[in-house]
């Protein structure tokens, strides 16, 4: 069975968990941030929760291994928990999968769209026979516990990576995190805000100027009043601003946008963590890290995220090529039913299974996210 979200791990040393997850791993490229996180293993023991987000571990987890090696693919799933409705079952609202070469020295970020139009396998878990639906449906399907109402995100996890994985062909994730997007707030507001680069426009719907939410339209759906506006260029944004950036689809190109957007913002989250503001301020980066326990859910397939770190600490955010697959609607108007992947989405995720991406992205510059 899936492990419960509820129930924290106390077995992996979680000091660096934000490592996994945002490239902030990167931290561990400082020696002296190495000893001082030594130092704190005690006070972040068991901060952070983990799960059996793959559905494989049956039995106790074996010791975590020092040394991982092969090409790496983990799997990143943001949830936007309805805090009126607890009970609701989360639906996965960003999906995005880092692809590490070999050679463990840089990566790739691609997302998938949260409308694609999947198959679903059954899932005996939750009770769920199988069917074709969007792919955030997946985590919502198997999130569900028969016999009892609160809902397992980690089980839903399960459900949707084998639902990714059925789709892709990619064969294996190696570690798995869930992201909750109301966490994103609060880390960025401990590294004292981030700075990102704008490449369009961009108005909130949900928000108003002064970050106040917008008042529900009494006419339809939607929302009515001023809107929060953040023009193209650089900015040093808040929790909040960040969290409202990344959430935006209503804009011209869509989710797929967004996904750009997700990206850079993560990019953007290496570089301040990489930051000498954040690195050698103890307090800073006590904050941080107390921000990231309370989260994130991770997995590691039986490796810590020290492992992680270690294995991934020559990775900068230079080193980071952001990954955009070609998609188009299905149906529109009142007919639109979701979206689907265009070539040459097959043969990159293929590239991905192969670790070829190098060669394959070569020949294909036009898929690169500036």
């Amino acid at each position: 069975m899936g492990g419960r979200v509820g129930k924290p791990s106390r077995r992996l040393p979680r000091w660096a968990v934000l490592c996994t997850i945002f490239g902030t791993l990167l931290l561990l490229g400082s020696g002296g941030t190495l000893l001082a996180s030594e130092v704190l293993l005690s006070r972040y023991e068991g901060a952070v929760k983990t799960a059996d987000l793959f559905g494989d571990q049956a039995g106790p987890t074996p010791e975590p291994k020092t040394d991982i090696k092969g090409p790496l693919n983990i799997l990143l799933v943001g949830i936007d928990p309805r805090l009126e409705n607890p009970n609701e079952p989360p639906r996965s609202d960003s999906i995005i999968i880092l692809h590490v070469p070999d050679a463990h020295d840089r990566a790739y970020l691609f997302s998938i769209p949260r409308d694609l139009i999947v198959d679903i396998p059954r899932f005996p878990k939750a009770d769920f026979g199988g069917g074709r639906d969007k792919i955030n449906a997946a985590m919502a399907y198997g999130s569900r516990v028969p016999g009892q109402e609160v809902p397992d995100p980690a089980r839903g996890f399960e459900l949707l990576a084998l639902t990714i994985t059925r789709h892709t062909g990619i064969k294996r994730f190696d570690a798995g995190a869930i992201v909750n997007f109301q966490g994103f707030r609060k880390i960025v507001d401990a590294m004292g805000g981030v700075t990102m680069t704008l490449d369009m426009d961009i108005r909130s719907e949900h928000l108003k100027p002064d970050g106040s939410g917008r008042d529900g339209n009494p006419n339809g759906d939607g929302y009515v009043g001023p809107q929060k506006l953040y023009k193209k260029g650089t900015h040093h944004l808040k929790g909040w601003e960040a969290l409202d950036i990344v959430r935006q689809r209503k804009t011209v190109g869509g989710d797929y946008v967004r996904q750009r957007h997700q990206q850079q913002f993560l990019k953007a989250m290496v570089n301040q963590a990489f930051s000498k503001d954040v690195v050698t301020n103890p307090i800073k980066l006590d904050n941080v890290l107390r921000a990231a326990g309370q989260s994130l859910v991770f997995n590691g397939r039986g490796h810590s995220v020290v492992d992680y770190a270690i294995t991934l600490r020559d990775i900068r955010s230079s080193s980071i090529t952001m990954v955009k697959l070609p998609g188009e609607g299905v149906g529109t108007g009142r007919d639109y039913r979701g979206e689907r992947l265009l070539d040459p989405s097959k043969d990159f995720f293929a590239a991905v299974q192969d670790d070829t991406v190098d060669t394959f992205m070569t020949a294909h510059p036009e898929l690169i996210n500036k």
